[in-house]
Parts: structure tokens; sequence; C-alpha cells
């Protein structure tokens, strides 16, 4: 795969060039066909490597966030290694790409599962992507399979394990602090598949539940570039509060019409909780004032001190990848670290890698540090608890405007 194949796959024209050196791998990264790279072990060991599979996007419309994905997984294979390994052994990284499209994946991650049979399958990015490959994954395969994205909810699958925030853990605390100066009145433009629908699902119900209203409801094909209509309703409605899903190729047109309708101007709100640092710069910085996000991390958190750790991890990957992707929430990396590193406690603890075993171990496990701190699996739920932060972009950036008050429960599976 050439560097111009991957980022002709990107997330559309990104105004930032850094992004379409997202996809390079560096020396070390084995082609194995197309969409498929293998990370062999550094170190020789008498033992046989354990096999970590990570099908992402890397090419597509949300490439971006894959990439993220897989640099994340590089550098903590890197690590792993270099502190000696899982049990004695060294990890192997295969890496194919799931290219933004559920048949190019089915086949891919079958390579993962069938000819490289890794011991371990992370990624997939939209909800969409996830329950195409799970059967491939967990029931054919009979592999474990993390599941690192924020989503909708409502997955409790024997064998995969979700590490990305829940609709509980995002909703429960931002939609009353978005109505706490007044704001009554609701917009949810959407995507048209699973996430959107669910997620606002869970919305609505606290939106009501705290006295306001959701005005309209729409769903959108995924390549929808025009707007009008919609943003007609937000203007002409009144409304407060546009609580979006859109999501790319739709997502810089969708935007910029509601800033150029004068929108913000006149006081309206946007919020939307799969809103990193990486799609800040999908759009100029003026159309993306006073946004308001809710994830388990955001580099404001490392930049003020306060996390010492995220602060190190992020400048260690910034360093690695300094032309790539950033280190960032929405786009699943902090799901990919906080996966890698249950997983690799939980096999430790097994002391092996059969099913059964690791997945009993994981089913409790935990890490003390991780990007926005620590987080816990929560016992017979295949979710995490973990920190949850609100944050408004101010000038093209992040400003933290509140943390939860310890671990948030993802309230599912129970």
């Amino acid at each position: 795969m050439s560097e111009r194949e991957s980022a002709n796959g990107g997330w559309g024209a990104l105004p930032r060039r850094r992004f379409l050196a997202s996809t390079a791998w560096t020396a070390g990264a084995v082609a194995t066909g197309l969409g498929s790279w293998v990370v062999p072990a550094k170190w020789a060991s008498a033992a046989d490597p354990i096999k970590v599979g990570i099908a992402t996007d890397l090419t597509g419309a949300i490439g971006i966030a894959g990439n993220a994905c897989a640099n994340t997984a590089r550098m903590m294979v890197e690590d792993i290694n270099a502190a000696g390994g899982v049990i004695g052994r060294p990890l192997e990284l295969y890496i194919e790409d799931t290219a933004s499209n559920e048949s190019v994946a089915v086949n891919n991650v079958r390579k993962l599962v069938q000819r490289h049979r890794v011991d371990v399958v992370l990624g997939g990015i939209t909800s969409s992507m996830r329950n195409a490959i799970k059967d491939v994954i967990v029931n054919r395969g009979r592999t474990l399979y993390i599941y690192p994205q924020l989503y909708e909810g409502r997955e409790c699958t024997p064998y995969l394990f979700c590490t990305g925030p829940t609709p509980a853990q995002q909703c429960d605390a931002l939609i009353p602090w978005l109505m706490a100066d007044g704001a009554k009145r609701f917009a949810f433009p959407s995507a048209n598949y699973i996430w959107p629908h669910r997620l606002n699902e869970y919305a609505r119900k606290v939106v009501e539940a705290n006295g306001g209203e959701v005005v309209f409801e729409e769903y959108y094909p995924l390549d929808q570039i025009e707007y009008s209509a919609t943003v007609s309703k937000i203007m002409n409605e009144n409304i407060d509060i546009v609580f979006f899903t859109v999501i790319p190729p739709g997502l810089a047109p969708f935007v910029k019409q509601v800033y150029e309708a004068g929108y913000q101007q006149r006081g309206g709100r946007l919020s939307c909780v799969y809103y990193d640092e990486n799609l800040l710069n999908f759009h100029p910085p003026h159309e993306m004032e006073g946004l308001v996000s809710c994830l388990d991390y955001f580099r404001a958190i490392s930049d003020g001190g306060e996390h010492r750790f995220s602060a190190d991890l992020h400048a260690r990957y910034d360093a690695k990848f300094p032309d790539g992707p950033g280190f960032a929430a929405g786009s699943a990396a902090t799901g990919i670290y906080r996966g890698l590193k249950m997983w690799e406690a939980a096999v430790n603890e097994a002391g092996n890698l059969e099913r059964d075993d690791v997945a009993a171990a994981i089913d409790h496990a935990k890490i003390e540090n991780g990007p926005g701190g620590g987080s816990e699996m929560v016992p017979g739920t295949y979710h995490c608890r973990m920190n949850m932060y609100i944050a408004v972009c101010k000038s093209g950036r992040y400003e933290i405007a509140e943390q939860s008050d310890g671990m948030v429960e993802p309230g599912e599976c129970l």
C-alpha cells in the first residue's frame, strides 16, 4: 500500500497536510498484502510470539481514527516487549485494514483469525463495523475481541469486551451541563446507522428527564453533503443545542452550513460526543468555537500537568508519530490503550492464552494509570468504568469544563 493510496482514503480533504502522512509506516512494518501489516517481535525468545491482531480503518472515510488506533497499538507493543513481553513471550502485531467498508473488513479480519491465528483482536470503529466482524472473531474464530470505541451500548456478547465510553458515561453528565444555563430546545441531526439511533434514544430520555425537548430528530445518508433544509429548521425553530452525530464524509459540509447560517453567532451551541482533537483539525477554528464534547480523555488534562502519566504518554506518542493523527479519545486510541493493558494483565494472571481463562481474568481487570486516569472492568458487564471529562472548544483548542468525581459506571449489561 502506498502512502498516496492511504492518504486519499482518509477523512476527505483535511485542512492540515500533516494528516497526509498519517498512514506511512516506519521501517520494520512488513507488508503482507493490500491492507495487511505485520510488526514482528523485536527480541529473541525460546517461546513462540503471542499474536495480537488490530482490525481498523487505515483507509476509507474514517481512516484518520483508524491510523491513530494502529499507531497506539504499535507503540504499546513496543513498550510491552521492551518490558519483557507477556508471560515471558514477545508480542507480534498483525494489522488489517477494515477500510471503512464492512465487506472488505470481513475478508481482512478472516486473515487475522484464520490465517494468522491471532490470540486477541482489537478494533472496529463504527458500530456497523463491530457488528460485521464480531461473528468472524468471536464465534467462528473463537478468539477474544476487544472493541475500543465509544458507542451506543447494549453489546453484551460473551468474549467481547468494550473499553470505550457508553451513552450513560457521556450523556448523564453532559446533557444536564448543557442545560444548566437555561437551554431547553434540542435538535438531533444524525448519520443513519445504529450508533446515532441508539445514542439519541438514550440522550432523548436524559433531555426530557431534565425538562428539555427534542424538537426534531433526523437521519441522513453518510455521504450527504447538502443540509439546507436541516439548517433552516435549526434556525427557524430556535434550537438551543444542536446535538449532532453526523460523521464523515458529510461532517465538514454540515458544520460549515450551520456556521454560515449564523447559528453560533446568535448564541446557539454545538455538541458532539465523539469530537476529539483530531476532529478539531477538520474545520477552521471559528466553526468549532464553543463546541462541547464529553470523552474519557482530552489533551488539555495533560497540558495542565495534573495528570503526569497522561502527559508522558501523549508526549511519547507525539515524538514517535509527529506527522500522523494525534492520540485522541474519539479516535478510540484511548480504548486501544485500555484494552491492551487489561488484556496484558489478564494473560499474566491466567498464565496462559486459553480464551476462557483470559476472559475470566479480563472480567475483573483494572489498570491504575492510563490516558485520563485508571480504569477497571465491571465484573459481568463486559464494560469499563472510567473517568470522564466535559470540554469546550475555544480558539481551536479544548478547555476542560468539568470532570467526573471518580470513575463513571458504564450502565451496561447489568
